[in-house]
């Protein structure tokens, strides 16, 4: 995979000193990775470099929103997010990446791309089980909650409605009686 342009930085004509770097990420460079879980994105990325004369320290905090679908009634919404991460770029003999928040390039590098550690501060950022906020307060008017509701199971005794009791347990309550 080719790199994008507007996420490399070259480093080596900067000052040893703290550099801000300030980026906007939208639908395209999701689709670059082919990532197709979002339907439209704005997020604003602020990454302060700090260049030191053996290593880089890279600061990266996102926010702003990812329109999605809710997992229960597939409703697209704008979940907010926010995140951050610490990075350090170090040099050696070969690159390595296995560490999470260490990069070693090697010696002779003068520019570092940081668009896979944008990308998966934003998708970790989401969180795992949508739903959208209609559902949580109750606002939504859907056909699909409606759909829901309709099939949900339904308590028959009224005894078992004022305790609260699943009327499926009734059958396995017999098995103890029946001794």
């Amino acid at each position: 995979m080719k790199p994008l342009k507007e996420f490399t930085i070259p480093f080596v004509g900067l000052k040893e000193a703290k550099h801000q770097f300030e980026y906007k990420v939208e639908r395209a460079f999701f689709e670059y990775f082919e990532y197709e879980d979002f339907n439209d994105v704005k997020i604003k990325v602020d990454l302060e470099l700090e260049k030191k004369t053996t290593l880089l320290e890279l600061h990266f905090k996102i926010s702003g929103w990812v329109n999605v679908n809710c997992d229960l009634t597939n409703e697209p919404y704008n979940q907010t997010i926010e995140n951050e991460f610490d990075l350090v770029v170090k040099f050696g003999n070969a690159y390595n990446d296995e560490h999470i928040d260490i990069l070693i390039l090697p010696h002779g590098e003068y520019e570092v791309n940081i668009q896979q550690y944008i990308y998966e501060l934003v998708i970790l950022a989401v969180p795992v089980k949508r739903i959208h906020p209609g559902v949580e307060d109750g606002t939504l008017d859907s056909d699909i909650l409606e759909k829901l509701e309709e099939l949900s199971p339904k308590l028959k005794d009224s005894k078992d409605k004022e305790e609260g009791i699943d009327p499926r347990w009734n059958t396995l309550k017999k098995l103890l009686t029946d001794k």
